[in-house]
Protein backbone atom coordinates (compact mmCIF):
# COMPACT_ATOMS: atom_id res chain seq x y z
CA UNK A 1 0.00 0.00 0.00
CA UNK A 2 3.26 2.29 0.27
CA UNK A 3 2.59 2.80 -3.66
CA UNK A 4 -0.56 4.06 -3.03
CA UNK A 5 1.00 6.65 -0.49
CA UNK A 6 0.28 4.62 3.04
CA UNK A 7 3.08 5.84 5.47
CA UNK A 8 2.27 3.28 8.04
CA UNK A 9 1.48 -0.27 7.94
CA UNK A 10 -0.53 -2.19 10.48
CA UNK A 11 0.16 -5.24 11.70
CA UNK A 12 -2.48 -7.38 13.42
CA UNK A 13 -0.84 -10.04 15.94
CA UNK A 14 -2.90 -12.41 17.17
CA UNK A 15 -2.48 -15.28 19.42
CA UNK A 16 -5.65 -17.59 19.45
CA UNK A 17 -5.98 -16.69 22.93
CA UNK A 18 -6.73 -13.10 24.03
CA UNK A 19 -8.47 -13.35 20.21
CA UNK A 20 -9.87 -16.52 18.80
CA UNK A 21 -8.10 -16.14 15.37
CA UNK A 22 -3.27 -16.71 15.39
CA UNK A 23 -1.74 -14.61 13.17
CA UNK A 24 1.93 -13.08 11.89
CA UNK A 25 5.29 -13.31 14.55
CA UNK A 26 7.85 -11.05 14.73
CA UNK A 27 9.15 -13.40 11.29
CA UNK A 28 6.82 -11.83 9.25
CA UNK A 29 7.97 -8.15 10.90
CA UNK A 30 11.49 -8.38 10.15
CA UNK A 31 10.56 -9.63 6.37
CA UNK A 32 8.38 -6.55 6.01
CA UNK A 33 11.56 -4.46 7.40
CA UNK A 34 13.40 -5.64 4.89
CA UNK A 35 10.92 -4.67 2.11
CA UNK A 36 10.07 -1.14 3.34
CA UNK A 37 10.81 2.10 4.42
CA UNK A 38 7.20 2.61 6.03
CA UNK A 39 6.11 2.47 9.55
CA UNK A 40 5.99 -0.55 11.33
CA UNK A 41 3.01 -0.45 13.63
CA UNK A 42 2.81 -3.81 15.54
CA UNK A 43 -0.92 -3.91 17.56
CA UNK A 44 -0.73 -6.91 19.90
CA UNK A 45 -3.92 -8.11 20.35
CA UNK A 46 -2.15 -11.12 22.79
CA UNK A 47 -2.09 -11.90 26.37
CA UNK A 48 0.82 -11.25 28.31
CA UNK A 49 2.63 -8.47 25.64
CA UNK A 50 5.77 -7.75 27.82
CA UNK A 51 6.32 -11.13 27.09
CA UNK A 52 6.59 -10.22 22.94
CA UNK A 53 7.60 -6.61 22.92
CA UNK A 54 11.23 -7.66 22.49
CA UNK A 55 10.96 -9.76 19.57
CA UNK A 56 9.26 -7.31 17.69
CA UNK A 57 11.48 -4.57 18.51
CA UNK A 58 13.67 -6.64 17.52
CA UNK A 59 11.96 -7.58 14.22
CA UNK A 60 12.11 -3.76 13.13
CA UNK A 61 8.71 -2.54 14.80
CA UNK A 62 8.91 1.07 14.90
CA UNK A 63 5.97 0.96 17.30
CA UNK A 64 4.05 -1.30 19.23
CA UNK A 65 0.44 -1.14 20.44
CA UNK A 66 -0.76 -3.14 23.15
CA UNK A 67 -3.66 -3.49 25.10
CA UNK A 68 -4.71 -2.84 28.62
CA UNK A 69 -7.02 -5.71 29.01
CA UNK A 70 -4.28 -8.34 28.03
CA UNK A 71 -1.92 -8.04 31.11
CA UNK A 72 -1.43 -6.99 34.16
CA UNK A 73 1.95 -5.50 34.15
CA UNK A 74 0.54 -2.69 31.03
CA UNK A 75 3.12 -0.18 32.67
CA UNK A 76 6.10 -3.00 32.32
CA UNK A 77 4.69 -3.62 28.66
CA UNK A 78 4.93 0.12 27.58
CA UNK A 79 8.37 0.57 29.80
CA UNK A 80 9.82 -2.04 27.74
CA UNK A 81 9.04 -0.14 24.41
CA UNK A 82 10.20 3.68 25.37
CA UNK A 83 13.35 1.85 26.90
CA UNK A 84 13.65 0.61 23.39
CA UNK A 85 13.40 4.33 21.75
CA UNK A 86 9.83 2.69 20.19
CA UNK A 87 7.03 4.18 19.87
CA UNK A 88 4.26 2.71 22.52
CA UNK A 89 0.97 2.63 22.53
CA UNK A 90 -2.28 1.13 24.35
CA UNK A 91 -5.35 0.07 23.01
CA UNK A 92 -8.98 -0.33 24.95
CA UNK A 93 -11.75 -2.44 23.31
CA UNK A 94 -15.28 -1.63 22.92
CA UNK A 95 -16.13 -2.28 26.65
CA UNK A 96 -13.40 -0.99 28.16
CA UNK A 97 -13.57 2.46 30.17
CA UNK A 98 -11.33 5.58 29.88
CA UNK A 99 -10.84 5.65 33.02
CA UNK A 100 -8.82 1.85 33.22
CA UNK A 101 -5.93 4.08 30.69
CA UNK A 102 -5.54 7.05 32.43
CA UNK A 103 -3.10 6.31 34.59
CA UNK A 104 -1.14 5.60 31.49
CA UNK A 105 -1.49 8.61 29.71
CA UNK A 106 1.36 10.78 29.96
CA UNK A 107 3.73 7.55 29.14
CA UNK A 108 2.19 6.86 25.72
CA UNK A 109 2.24 7.96 22.43
CA UNK A 110 -0.89 7.20 21.13
CA UNK A 111 -3.71 5.71 22.28
CA UNK A 112 -5.88 3.19 19.95
CA UNK A 113 -9.73 2.86 20.76
CA UNK A 114 -11.25 -0.56 18.76
CA UNK A 115 -14.61 0.32 17.08
CA UNK A 116 -15.12 -3.47 16.60
CA UNK A 117 -14.24 -6.30 19.08
CA UNK A 118 -10.62 -7.37 18.60
CA UNK A 119 -10.01 -10.39 16.13
CA UNK A 120 -12.46 -10.68 12.89
CA UNK A 121 -11.93 -8.64 9.84
CA UNK A 122 -15.33 -6.87 8.34
CA UNK A 123 -17.04 -6.36 11.69
CA UNK A 124 -19.65 -3.35 11.64
CA UNK A 125 -18.21 0.42 13.55
CA UNK A 126 -19.82 1.06 16.66
CA UNK A 127 -20.35 4.11 17.21
CA UNK A 128 -20.85 3.95 20.87
CA UNK A 129 -17.22 3.91 20.87
CA UNK A 130 -17.50 7.86 19.82
CA UNK A 131 -17.88 9.17 23.34
CA UNK A 132 -14.06 7.80 24.33
CA UNK A 133 -12.68 9.61 21.51
CA UNK A 134 -14.30 13.08 22.35
CA UNK A 135 -13.17 12.15 26.17
CA UNK A 136 -9.41 10.96 25.07
CA UNK A 137 -9.41 14.22 22.96
CA UNK A 138 -10.90 16.86 25.77
CA UNK A 139 -8.01 15.33 27.93
CA UNK A 140 -5.57 15.47 25.68
CA UNK A 141 -6.20 19.14 24.90
CA UNK A 142 -6.92 20.55 28.81
CA UNK A 143 -3.78 18.07 30.71
CA UNK A 144 -0.38 19.07 30.59
CA UNK A 145 2.22 16.17 29.12
CA UNK A 146 -0.87 14.37 27.75
CA UNK A 147 0.63 14.32 24.03
CA UNK A 148 -0.87 11.09 22.34
CA UNK A 149 -2.18 10.63 19.42
CA UNK A 150 -5.70 9.31 18.82
CA UNK A 151 -6.15 6.26 16.98
CA UNK A 152 -9.20 3.95 16.01
CA UNK A 153 -9.39 0.36 14.54
CA UNK A 154 -12.63 -1.50 13.36
CA UNK A 155 -15.36 -1.06 10.62
CA UNK A 156 -13.32 2.12 9.52
CA UNK A 157 -15.01 2.73 5.58
CA UNK A 158 -16.21 5.04 3.45
CA UNK A 159 -19.30 5.78 5.51
CA UNK A 160 -17.76 6.04 9.04
CA UNK A 161 -14.10 7.78 7.95
CA UNK A 162 -16.48 11.02 7.99
CA UNK A 163 -17.73 10.01 11.42
CA UNK A 164 -14.64 9.75 13.18
CA UNK A 165 -12.64 12.19 11.39
CA UNK A 166 -15.42 14.60 13.48
CA UNK A 167 -14.30 13.34 16.70
CA UNK A 168 -10.87 14.12 15.96
CA UNK A 169 -8.80 10.91 15.39
CA UNK A 170 -5.42 11.59 14.45
CA UNK A 171 -4.90 7.76 12.45
CA UNK A 172 -7.45 5.31 11.27
CA UNK A 173 -6.40 1.82 10.44
CA UNK A 174 -8.85 0.19 7.33
CA UNK A 175 -8.53 -3.19 6.50
CA UNK A 176 -11.47 -4.91 5.01
CA UNK A 177 -12.53 -1.76 3.22
CA UNK A 178 -8.95 -1.31 1.32
CA UNK A 179 -8.60 -5.06 0.93
CA UNK A 180 -11.83 -6.35 -0.44
CA UNK A 181 -10.13 -8.16 -3.24
CA UNK A 182 -11.13 -5.71 -6.14
CA UNK A 183 -8.64 -2.63 -6.26
CA UNK A 184 -6.88 -2.21 -2.92
CA UNK A 185 -4.78 0.70 -4.03
CA UNK A 186 -7.84 2.70 -5.72
CA UNK A 187 -9.63 1.64 -2.08
CA UNK A 188 -7.24 2.81 0.17
CA UNK A 189 -6.66 6.14 -2.33
CA UNK A 190 -10.79 7.00 -1.59
CA UNK A 191 -10.47 6.49 1.57
CA UNK A 192 -7.17 9.36 1.99
CA UNK A 193 -9.63 11.31 0.09
CA UNK A 194 -12.23 11.05 2.52
CA UNK A 195 -9.61 11.83 5.31
CA UNK A 196 -8.26 14.56 4.32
Amino acid sequence: MTEAGAKTIHIDVMDGAFVPNLSYGPQIVAALRKETNAKLEVHLMVQNPENLVQAFIDAGADSILVHVEATQHIHRALSLIKAAGKEAGVVINPGTSVSTITPLLRMVDQVLVMTVDPGFGGQKFLPETTAKLDLLRELRGKTDGYDYKLEVDGGVNEATMPEVQNHGVDLAVAGSAVFDGIDAKKNFQKLAEEAG
